[in-house]
């Protein structure tokens, strides 16, 4: 279990990289292919998402801080969720992100987020 949280709080900070570099070629190899990312109001594909990142403002080019945090991870077996704090220049988003590992590879299948309201 402690191999499987190690891999997960790696790929979730390689999400942050991602996310603070404004690179989707980063991002993409996270997730699956038919990942939907779903906002209140609001769902995305993987590609509409990773193209709204490459293209809005890049928080490390803007000095803006890397104040991303692992809040929880849960594991059960092959499936795992992961609580995330995302702190972007365009507002504070928690982010809950859904894992399954399949053939031995872990890949975020789902992405739920909203502005943080605490």
């Amino acid at each position: 279990m402690d191999t499987e949280k190690r891999q997960l709080e790696t790929m979730v900070n390689e999400y942050f990289q991602g996310l603070h570099t404004g690179s989707a070629e980063r991002l993409a190899p996270l997730f699956h292919r038919d990942c939907v990312l779903k906002a209140p109001g609001l769902r995305r594909t993987l590609d509409e998402w990773l193209a709204d990142v490459a293209t809005r403002p890049i928080p490390a080019n803007i000095g803006h801080p890397e104040d991303y945090r692992i809040l929880q991870v849960e594991l059960a077996g092959n499936q795992a969720m992961v609580k995330v704090a995302c702190p972007l220049p365009h507002g504070n988003f928690t982010d809950y992100l859904g894992f399954l590992r399949e053939d031995g590879v872990w890949k975020i299948v789902n992405k739920m987020y909203a502005p943080a309201t605490d």
